[in-house]
């Protein structure tokens, strides 16, 4: 009696383990994504970079038959949402999209607890967008000739605003300057709202901002565009000179992209970009990015990949030329 009982205990806990090994294998094999996907802000909701996340997650749910999440973790300038997601599982669940020099210069600083090439992984290049110089409207300086005659007979009397240290608008003018060989003093605000509003009450001298930023401010009359960072004239602004044509080989785009964790698995690093990419051709997301001055790219994991590692070359090379070190 106490045989069959036995047999009849070993079959049972037999029958249960191969169920739960079924079950598990199961699990493993099932197709990706078969659960929410979370996009990483890095930044407090409002800001382009959130408004554009939002607006791809939209798309990025149909495409992927599940629900994508936006998840705002600011601090440190970006860094502590992007370490966030280095320490992540990588399984293509928890993602974080963010801009080119927050992401690239913040390594360059030595300010970040990861290594952008050891830690993550890029998955697409969402947009590109360009930078444009101003000066008040109600400045003497008409054009980047005057700047640099004046920069150059009183070196350091100009100054720039910037949101801060290794912000885009700190970097494109240390561009613009190395390049043209000009001394201008640095003012970093703590943020690009009071960066802009020193521009506007004529508290410094100029300033550089995005296309988005500082259109509105050249179409109100507030202020007077100089120079465009990008390689061609900007269609919006045909008139104004490009870096490339004062400076040969100076431009740099500026762009927003998708990275996840290190070590995810190739087929859903392939995955993610094919729906990323499929979303940024959508006739909606394509006009309402263009009305942000952003052009939709697409570019995927490995062209991208390229993309950051020159940038991050470029970024580096101007931060130890010039000695830019973090607050």
């Amino acid at each position: 009696m106490n045989h069959r009982r036995a047999l009849c205990a070993l079959a049972l806990a037999t029958g249960l383990a191969s169920a739960s090994g079924l079950a598990a294998a199961q699990t493993q094999a099932a197709p990706f994504p078969n659960r929410p996907v979370r996009i990483v802000v890095p930044f407090v909701p409002g800001g382009t970079i959130d408004v554009i996340t939002r607006l791809l997650a939209r798309h990025l749910q149909d495409t992927l038959k599940q629900p994508v999440v936006v998840d705002n973790r600011a601090g440190a300038g970006g860094v502590v949402g992007v370490d966030h997601v280095a320490k992540s599982k990588p399984d293509g669940y928890t993602l974080v999209l963010n801009s080119a020099t927050p992401m690239v210069t913040a390594v360059s600083l030595n300010t970040t607890p990861y290594d952008l090439f050891r830690d993550l992984t890029p998955i697409t290049q969402v947009t590109t967008f360009d930078y444009v110089m101003s000066v008040n409207a109600r400045s003497t300086i008409q054009s980047m000739q005057d700047l640099v005659q004046l920069a150059r007979k009183d070196p350091g009397k100009l100054n720039y605003a910037s949101a801060g240290i290794g912000s885009g608008q700190h970097m494109y003018v240390e561009l613009m300057r190395s390049a043209a060989g000009i001394q201008i003093q640095h003012i970093p605000y703590k943020g690009n709202a009071p960066a802009m509003q020193a521009l506007l009450s004529g508290e410094v001298d100029l300033m550089f901002d995005t296309t988005l930023g500082m259109l509105p401010m050249i179409q109100a009359g507030r202020v007077r565009p100089l120079l465009v960072s990008s390689a061609k004239p900007l269609a919006s602004l045909p008139q104004v000179p490009t870096m490339d044509s004062l400076f040969p080989g100076s431009s740099i785009q500026g762009w927003h992209g998708v990275f996840a964790p290190a070590v995810m698995p190739r087929e859903i690093v392939v995955q993610l970009a094919d729906a990323i990419s499929a979303a940024l051709k959508s006739p909606d997301i394509a006009g309402r990015l263009q009305e942000l001055g952003l052009e939709p790219s697409g570019l995927g994991p490995e062209p991208f990949a390229a993309v950051v590692r020159r940038d991050h070359e470029r970024w580096g090379r101007l931060i130890r030329e010039n000695n830019i070190k973090a607050d």
